[in-house]
């Protein structure tokens, strides 16, 4: 891991024990480090939009939630998210730590000939919450009703 995700892991688990640190830009490599490069046995829930990982830290865990490449947000959109997510500041929200708006060219077949394609990576950094899913409360306490 190189100096600034070393860095940034740093800032995180500072953030984990702070409740007023301010969320931050976090390098693709610590979010790949701390969730073991995204693996399956990361992986603690999905949906249309995004898959949630588990990262691990020295001193807490968080969840990663890495939006699907196949999306088309833009970028204000996306930025505009981002905004949205840095005031929220709620004891029953779980609170937004970091985010990652990554770009890196890519060369991929075109019409028989090889074109330089951005692909983008966007990850969004949350305080990790260990029972479950809102969605898992909402059926349970629903069950049996219309």
């Amino acid at each position: 891991m190189g100096r600034q995700a070393s860095a940034a892991r740093n800032d995180l688990e500072h953030m984990l024990s702070h409740e007023n640190e301010q969320p931050k830009a976090l390098p693709l490599s610590l979010l790949e480090d701390i969730t073991d490069g995204f693996s399956e046995n990361r992986q603690i829930g999905s949906g249309g939009f995004a898959v949630v990982y588990k990262g691990m830290l020295e001193n807490g865990t968080v969840a990663v939630k890495k939006l699907f490449e196949r999306l088309d947000i833009p970028d204000n959109k996306f930025n505009e998210e981002i905004r949205c997510l840095m005031k929220v500041k709620h004891k029953n929200i779980v609170r937004f730590l970091g985010y990652c708006a990554n770009v890196q060219g890519e060369m991929v077949g075109y019409d028989g000939d090889f074109v330089m394609a951005d692909v983008r990576q966007r990850l969004l950094c949350f305080e990790y919450v260990p029972k479950g899913s809102l969605d898992e409360y909402i059926k349970d306490a629903s069950y049996g009703h219309d």
